[in-house]
């Protein structure tokens, strides 16, 4: 570890350095801990006794090897503040943990798994003309071997499970929400504890290393979800760690958030080096493809408050972070969980931006829901809440979210927010997701929403999949298995994605019949969506003229739960002007010639 790059925010390995790393013949314990008088490890190796550390380098360090200690042992550190009382606590680099509600790190042999994703790893290329069709997923609640609330499956089990229902319902990405040990099963992995440990709950860490190698060996990307704004104020973690404010403010106003929890103190430079060597680590030792950076705008603006101003340290924080990762792992994804106005956030570093490659729209989001929410009178008077997202859509590069946020607080489930009784959700929830896929953008689905659950998603069950017993259900989840193929297998939908000429509006002033047509074009490829919105059946006839049409698909296919038809002479319409006839609540997708 180069100690200059530490103190000044520069460095991307310190976990190489810091830790407990496990040798032939013992371990070697590091910590930083400059504020503390004495520290020392405990742990099931020498009878939870004191043996104590030794200050090394500038004094701010300590360190002791024990001999005989190999890896999978309980261990902390015992850290004596000034004034003599001390607090054991779980050591910030560790590489593993015990399984809550136990509190001890473990040593752990790093280097010890093999990936077999060479293959993976040699063909990723980041492009903004590919399909990224994210499906994301708490690890603990998507499936459960039984009805108990540990009833977990490991990461090991659960690869080829997972993997088996991605490939066959035309996921190409899988994002998992926190996996960096925390205390709380309700904190779904928000409030982290340790940041080089992946959690206990779901195995050991090369049983995680093994899931992101199946995945990629099956063709599945893997994103995490990475918190660097805040963490966990438990106090046998980070909180006050050398008996000082070593990784929070000092200062309440700004030391504590929304969430409860502590912010980082992003102006010091050991707390960046800790953030971004924690990001390379899950990287480089578990081959994640990416990142999903949470409450980035906490990091923009003090607080997440645009009338605070800017946080200049951890602006300065976010982009050393972006391009130094970008520099060590070039293919790498980085996602900005974002709602501010804070221009920017996509251009790379060296122009003057934050790095990402892409931007959670969340304006996209809550504009389209507020839509859909409202009945079909009220929506020609929010006309133009769709239309919306594309006067500002080329400013930066967008992901289209709908994730757990919107499932969870008596927000309602997607399916369930579609206005109107029970049997009416299904059809508006069909041509919403058409609409989605249509529009420029990456796309995120929160897991259960391809089954249009109707109950709020909660960490302790697993998703209700006994509503494929049910064939209205069913039906959707095959309308999504199929929307999401056609996404993946079409390139008008993706190729062009940031291009201006990738997307052309047909019609967006059919205010009144609540009708949207638009084009989505690639280099070899155009396809015509059609969308209805009203409750009432609609015709358009279109002036524009093409060869010939080839439906794609239609929201309102019978197998699809629909009530329409489709004969063969309706899926090829071919010279003069088109007049689309179009049932409630539809969208069509057509292939132009």
């Amino acid at each position: 570890m180069d100690f200059y790059n530490f103190y000044t925010g520069k460095e991307f390995e310190a976990y190489q350095y810091l830790g407990a790393h496990v040798l032939e013949s013992g371990t070697t314990f590091r910590t930083f801990a400059p504020a503390a008088q004495r520290v020392s490890v405990i742990g099931e190796f020498n009878g939870w006794t004191e043996t104590p550390m030794n200050r090394v380098h500038d004094g701010n360090f300590w360190e002791c090897t024990i001999d005989g200690v190999g890896s999978d042992l309980m261990y902390k550190y015992r850290i004596y503040r000034q004034d003599g009382s001390f607090i054991d606590h779980a050591d910030p680099y560790a590489f593993y943990s015990e399984m809550r509600p136990g509190t001890a790190s473990k040593t752990y042999a790093l280097g010890g798994y093999k990936f077999k994703d060479a293959k993976w790893q040699k063909g990723c290329k980041v492009g903004h003309d590919k399909p990224i069709n994210i499906y994301e997923m708490h690890f603990g609640s998507w499936k459960k071997r039984g009805e108990g609330q540990e009833d977990w499956y490991t990461y090991e089990e659960l690869a080829p499970i997972l993997i088996a229902y991605l490939k066959e319902y035309g996921y190409n990405y899988v994002e998992i929400m926190p996996l960096c040990e925390y205390p709380c099963d309700e904190s779904w992995g928000y409030q982290d504890t340790g940041y080089f440990s992946p959690t206990a709950r779901y195995g050991k860490p090369e049983e995680l290393k093994s899931f992101v190698d199946q995945c990629h060996q099956a063709g599945i990307g893997v994103i995490l979800d990475f918190v660097p704004v805040h963490f966990a104020v438990n106090d046998y973690a980070l909180a006050e760690y050398d008996g000082t404010a070593l990784y929070e403010y000092p200062n309440m106003a700004v030391g504590r958030n929304e969430w409860g929890s502590c912010n980082f103190m992003h102006s010091r430079g050991e707390v960046c080096s800790f953030l971004q060597s924690s990001a390379y680590y899950w990287l480089r030792e578990f081959h994640f493809d990416g990142l999903r950076m949470d409450a980035v705008g906490n990091l923009i603006y003090w607080q997440g408050d645009a009338n605070r101003g800017e946080n200049l340290a951890a602006l300065k924080f976010i982009r050393t972070m972006n391009q130094g990762l970008k520099e060590r792992v070039p293919e790498c994804l980085l996602f900005a969980e974002d709602s501010t106005p804070y221009q920017g956030v996509t251009k790379a570093v060296w122009e003057g931006g934050l790095g990402f490659d892409y931007k959670w729209d969340l304006g996209w989001m809550h504009d389209t829901l507020s839509y859909f929410q409202a009945d079909a009178n009220e929506r020609r008077e929010k006309y133009h809440k769709l239309t919306f997202s594309m006067m500002y859509y080329y400013n930066e590069r967008y992901i289209l979210p709908l994730s757990h946020d919107e499932v969870v607080h008596g927000k309602a489930t997607i399916a369930q927010k579609m206005n109107g009784g029970y049997d009416g959700k299904f059809p508006q929830a069909r041509a919403f997701y058409m609409y989605m896929y249509a529009h420029p953008g990456a796309k995120l689905n929160f897991m259960g929403n391809e089954l249009a659950q109707l109950k709020e998603w909660c960490e302790k069950d697993e998703l209700d999949w006994i509503l494929l017993k049910f064939p209205i259900h069913e039906a959707f989840h095959k309308f999504m298995a199929d929307l999401n193929k056609c996404y993946l297998t079409n390139n008008a939908f993706y190729q062009r994605d940031i291009r201006q000429d990738g997307f052309e509006w047909v019609d967006c002033h059919q205010e009144q019949k609540c009708m949207y047509l638009f084009e989505r074009i690639s280099g070899d490829q155009k396809i015509l969506a059609v969308f209805n919105f009203s409750d009432e059946t609609q015709e358009y006839t279109l002036e524009k003229d093409y060869a010939g049409y080839e439906l794609l698909l239609a929201s309102d296919m019978v197998k699809y739960g629909g009530k329409k038809r489709y004969t063969k002479k309706e899926k090829e319409i071919k010279g003069g002007k088109a007049v689309f006839k179009m049932g409630p609540f539809s969208a069509r997708y057509y292939l132009v010639k």
